[in-house]
């Protein structure tokens, strides 16, 4: 029944054919994280870099009704520049995939994507958690559910800033999501390298790294691994400073009643803006970081 809904690219389904390693990617990132035409700029480098580093790119989304594991260059155009396209997350594939309209793919939903295309890795730029005052409008991020039960590996550059990520830790430690730090022992928070708080374990390698998730699903301990995976330090923002901005998004984004699935693009919006620009040459830099490192895991884990 599967076969109904998927739809591969010729280059994505002759590397599962060789049994080539793939990687999978977001595309929210594409028509709801950034302006275009970087988004597309970005999309197409990013599937570059993963190409360069011996893997095959598997871009996903929902177009006209099908769930599609690799994208065109006209479907990624069409992504960048589009306003009918809905961000799609768990909840909204089945009503995206029967009456055959658009949707890009968020954390949550290129996992369940991935997992049924058999894609082990998967590479964004940072996972969706617990909101700030998160014990009042109880806004929670699909993202982590899936996380606790989709098997996919997620290399990303931490959590979001503008979330709470104390509360996104607790969270993941309740549903034993293990939170691995490249090459870190502190969890980086997005456009900074390090947050206040520390990762599980640390891991130095890819090898290391594709021999802890292989383990994990061996042993039948479903779910995902968080690979957290540092902004490179030219990029990075001082920490101090983006929370101010944060705090600043997040007291307009009150002011003007955003909720829901328009509060993350409207924050990364405003902090684009209050950071002259500096925020999206982070996001862009971290993604195509993130793309080198899950590359390479994903190649360790055909091995």
């Amino acid at each position: 029944m599967l076969e109904k809904w998927l739809e591969f690219s010729h280059e994505v389904l002759e590397a599962k054919e060789k049994g080539k390693p793939i990687v999978a990617l977001e595309s929210t990132i594409i028509s709801h994280g950034m302006p275009y035409p970087q988004n597309i700029h970005t999309a197409r480098e990013v599937e570059a870099i993963i190409r360069e580093n011996g893997a095959v790119p598997a871009t996903i989304a929902i177009l006209n009704g099908k769930i599609k594991i690799g994208l065109s260059n006209e479907e990624l155009e069409y992504l960048g520049q589009s306003k009918d396209v809905e961000k799609a997350s768990r909840r909204d594939i089945p009503y995206l995939l029967s009456c055959k309209k658009n949707g890009a793919t968020t954390v949550a939903a290129t996992m369940i994507c991935a997992e049924l295309a058999e894609i082990e890795v998967f590479v964004t730029g940072g996972i969706g958690g617990v909101h700030r005052e998160a014990e009042v409008t109880m806004d929670i991020s699909a993202d982590l559910q899936e996380l606790a039960n989709t098997n996919v590996a997620v290399v990303c550059a931490g959590a979001k800033s503008i979330l709470d990520i104390g509360l996104t830790l607790e969270y993941l430690e309740t549903y034993g999501v293990p939170v691995v730090g490249f090459g870190t022992d502190t969890l980086p928070a997005f456009y900074s390298m390090t947050s206040p708080f520390n990762v599980n374990f640390r891991l130095d390698t890819t090898n290391e790294v594709a021999d802890m998730i292989r383990t994990k699903w061996e042993m039948g301990l479903n779910g995902g691994v968080v690979v957290a995976n540092p902004i490179p330090e030219e990029y990075a923002l001082e920490e101090s400073l983006i929370n101010r901005v944060i705090e600043k998004a997040l007291a307009e984004a009150k002011e003007n009643q955003i909720g829901g699935k328009q509060v993350t693009p409207f924050l990364l919006g405003k902090v684009k803006e209050l950071t002259e620009g500096k925020s999206l040459a982070a996001n862009i830099a971290l993604v195509k970081n993130n793309a080198r490192v899950g590359a390479l895991i994903a190649v360790s884990l055909a091995k």
